[in-house]
């Protein structure tokens, strides 16, 4: 089917070669003046991806050997954060209303716990706190399939 009309394909004057050596309508950029690159746009760099992931997981990644006592704190702090999340879970189960959120926070804590502090007792504790978070996670959810 061919169109033809106001509507249709214009059919250019000059074809091949000559048509492209004129230089007649077609696209040219100003010599006058050159081009301003964007202000404010070098200099700043913003983190995304990976590099987010490298940075909040410490001066590791960059090759620097983190502290033991700093290892040791964090690894604290991820427990500490864990039974916080358990105990918001144990409030939502009693209230009735669990909240889906909360479940996540409690996957993504559970996660950051099979990291090691490199002291063998906090490990140890850290491996009894993950081993509750799985329970109860699986508690849950077989609540939840059934």
């Amino acid at each position: 089917m061919r169109i033809s009309g106001p509507t249709g394909p214009a059919t250019p004057a000059t074809t091949g070669p000559a048509a492209r050596r004129s230089g007649g309508g077609g696209f040219s950029l100003p010599t006058g003046e050159a081009a301003a690159a964007p202000a404010g746009s070098a200099g700043t760099r913003t983190l995304g991806g990976i590099d987010a992931l490298l940075a909040l997981q410490g001066v590791e990644a960059a090759g620097i050997v983190e502290a033991p006592e700093e290892r040791r704190r964090r690894a604290v702090k991820r427990g500490h954060t864990a039974l916080d999340l358990l105990d918001e879970m144990k409030l939502g189960l009693l209230s009735g209303r669990l909240d889906p959120a909360l479940l996540l926070r409690l996957k993504s804590a559970a996660a950051g716990l099979k990291d090691l502090s490199g002291d063998p007792r906090v490990d140890q504790v850290l491996a009894e706190i993950d081993l509750r978070v799985e329970v109860e996670l699986a508690k849950v959810e077989s609540a939840q399939a059934g």
